[in-house]
């Protein structure tokens, strides 16, 4: 299997990828990714490079967004100046589940962000989802702490306040990595 940049093209195909996790998040029980997301906003996050797809042959088997930017509201100023990068929209193609290429694309992610001279992989993840919650911790995250609607700084989080991280580290994750030397982070 093999990870690629997103590209403009892949809008509508990422949107529908989406849809589907919706749809077994909510057969779980969860709300979680109800609310559609912008297509706008996807575009603007592949035009910064920002989001990345694994391949199995020309099937998307997973996605994964990777920014060096925090979401609004969440992190400390302590914690924002130290050298991080963010994932969010961790996806994995229902066909490929039960393969652990979910945790394969956090250990690229953190050996991406490692490369970057990033000293820690970060996430925030659904409050209310406590199974994804456990996922991180199997993976290696540590939670920092819940920041709760009406609590966060700068107008965020909306309901993905739960917040993790892990040290970044070299790492040997088995794909074929595909993507540019990442951009150092500041």
């Amino acid at each position: 299997m093999r990870i690629i940049p997103a590209q403009p093209a892949d809008v509508a195909k990422l949107i529908a990828f989406r849809e589907e996790a919706a749809a077994w998040l909510s057969r779980l029980g969860t709300d979680q990714w109800q609310r559609p997301y912008p297509a706008d906003k996807l575009l603007e996050t592949i035009q910064a490079g920002s989001v990345f797809m694994l391949l199995d042959g020309e099937t998307t088997a997973g996605t994964i967004t990777l920014t060096p930017e925090a979401e609004p509201g969440l992190w400390t100023d302590q914690e924002l100046a130290e050298p991080s990068m963010f994932i969010n929209k961790l996806t994995v193609a229902r066909t490929h589940a039960g393969q652990n290429l979910g945790g394969r694309l956090l250990d690229w992610a953190g050996d991406r962000a490692y490369r970057a001279g990033a000293k820690w992989l970060r996430l925030d993840a659904w409050t209310t989802n406590q199974r994804l919650q456990a996922y991180y911790l199997r993976q290696g995250f540590e939670h920092v702490r819940t920041v709760l609607k009406g609590e966060a700084v700068n107008g965020g989080p909306r309901v993905s306040g739960w917040l993790a991280q892990r040290s970044t580290r070299p790492v040997q994750h088995g794909f074929t990595d595909e993507t540019p030397r990442p951009q150092p982070v500041a």
